[in-house]
């Protein structure tokens, strides 16, 4: 046994503690220990601090990990937790992705203000002319808008149940949710469509739980290989490579899903304009040993087709 409790680092919403309980079980599970043995630490992230801007205007990704991955560094915490989908791709010097749990449902959801729903409107494609659409995903943003071009799509901050608050207030007719999350909190029934994953293209990472270690904590290591996900790790190590060559400091709406089934991956990525006007679309499949490989050079095809002028802030 431990001479002192494993301390998980997590922000302090909902779903992120759900999350972080979800590793604790496993590792509980895992090794015989009590719950007493892995200690959840709470840490409030400049994300969870501003909530009244867009995410891009305050720095993008690395807003819901910053403070975490500090606190990972000073040692004040033996692993952390994130939703795949917030991690950057360059990781602090020090500190690595140890891996994932299995991942959940990739898709999002459509949630339609109650007032609506009960009048037969469960979709995107029932929505009003003009109905408003909140989000603070420029990718979700990006493709409501070109799937609907006349809807008002607005910027929708907040943790899961803040959004779904101002949406029975009819601040908006609509929001976009992921499907894990709705899941993981025992919300699915919310849910007013499920959108196809191919039609509308999963985030990076979507569905995923991460788990960050320093890299040279080689006992935590240890600790955490009997629950991580081989097949998961897999399919983000295409679509973190596929995002890392696309993206650097742009702020362009970019989706990517990977497929691993036995030793072949299927992935599909997908870049856009923030107004949904022009996308460019790849699959590619191959040797899931080549995951890195494969997400590295569609990342490039989509960068030669989209040209130049394509991609916002490089």
């Amino acid at each position: 046994m431990q001479s002192k409790p494993l301390r998980i680092g997590t922000r302090g919403s909902r779903l992120a503690l759900t999350q972080a309980e979800i590793v604790r079980t496993a590792l509980v599970d895992s090794h015989g220990f009590t719950a007493a043995d892995v200690e959840i630490v709470v840490i409030t992230t400049t994300g969870d601090r501003v909530t009244d801007r867009p995410l891009g205007e305050i720095g993008g990704k690395g807003l819901f990990t910053k403070e975490i991955e500090e606190a990972l560094s000073d040692r004040r915490i033996d692993l952390a937790v994130h939703s795949a989908k917030d991690m950057p791709t360059l990781l602090p010097p020090g500190l690595g992705l140890a891996g994932y749990l299995p991942r959940e449902d990739v898709r999002d959801a459509i949630v339609v203000r109650p007032s609506l729903a009960v009048e037969g409107i469960r979709s995107l494609v029932d929505l009003p002319l003009g109905a408003k659409v909140g989000t603070a995903s420029l990718r979700r943003g990006a493709l409501v808008r070109r799937l609907r071009p006349d809807l008002q799509v607005e910027v929708f901050r907040g943790n899961v149940q803040t959004r779904l608050d101002k949406l029975e207030r009819g601040v908006v007719d609509a929001t976009l949710l992921a499907v894990a999350g709705l899941k993981r909190l025992g919300q699915a029934q919310v849910a007013t469509e499920i959108l196809d994953a191919e039609a509308f293209p999963p985030a990076v990472g979507q569905g995923a739980i991460a788990i960050e270690t320093r890299l040279d904590d080689a006992a935590t290591a240890r600790l955490l290989a009997p629950i991580l996900d081989p097949a998961t790790a897999i399919a983000l190590e295409a679509e973190r490579a596929f995002l890392l060559t696309l993206d650097g400091s742009c702020r362009t709406p970019i989706a990517g899903h990977a497929v691993v089934v036995g030793d072949r991956l299927t992935f599909r990525g997908l870049i856009l304009k923030p107004d949904g006007s022009e996308s460019h679309e790849i699959v590619e499949e191959g040797a899931a040993a080549e995951a890195a490989a494969i997400g590295r050079a569609a990342g490039g095809v989509l960068r030669a087709r989209g040209g130049p002028d394509f991609f916002v802030g490089d």
